[in-house]
């Protein structure tokens, strides 16, 4: 569809990497249809890919505390406030998917105040953002607002873990110049 690079950095061929970065991308590719670009911009390095998927699903990937539709609204609020193209594209079309609702990654990368979220919700993604933003003016009374919404530590971690992991995670997209693939725009919109 387009002439563009994923990355401006080389790209390795799938069927060069290690075995089990090859297996597990390949069932990525399996499961949607495609190789999202993250994993190939990232297979530049294949020691660094395979931390980043570990701690990746070490956050994204469980039901404890936050749901996994909560968690991508948390990529998608911070994504877009550090302005990465990439992360707000991709994790948007799978929160649509996880929350059902095809308006909710819009809603939430514009103004996640106004979006159509719970209070609980909106204070979970107010802390995500000064972590994401201005992480040392983090203080006991942003504590106290979220357990005031039925946050447990446990969970205000996760809030904040994610929010610092893709805070990461923005910034080597936007450094790699890294493309969201063009199958993401339509996901999960009707």
């Amino acid at each position: 569809m387009t002439d563009h690079p994923i990355s401006r950095f080389p790209v390795p061929e799938v069927a060069d990497l290690p075995e089990d970065l090859r297996m597990r991308i390949l069932a990525v590719q399996d499961k949607a249809g495609f190789v999202p670009n993250v994993f190939l911009t990232l297979a530049h390095r294949p020691e660094e890919l395979r931390a980043f998927m570990a701690y990746h699903d070490a956050l994204m990937e469980k039901d404890i505390g936050l749901s996994k539709a909560e968690r991508e609204m948390i990529v998608v609020a911070t994504s877009a406030a550090n302005g990465c193209q990439y992360c707000v594209i991709a994790h948007g079309a799978i929160l649509r998917i996880r929350a059902r609702n095809p308006l909710i990654a819009d809603q939430v990368a514009i103004n996640h105040a106004k979006a159509d979220l719970t209070p609980r919700q909106k204070a979970m993604l107010d802390f995500a953002m000064k972590v994401a933003l201005d992480s040392r003016h983090v203080g006991e009374e942003d504590f106290a607002v979220l357990r005031g919404h039925g946050f447990d530590d446990e969970a205000i971690w996760d809030i904040g873990a994610i929010a610092a992991f893709f805070a990461m995670s923005n910034r080597l997209a936007n450094m790699t110049a890294m493309r969201p693939n063009a199958e993401f725009y339509a996901m999960g919109r009707g």
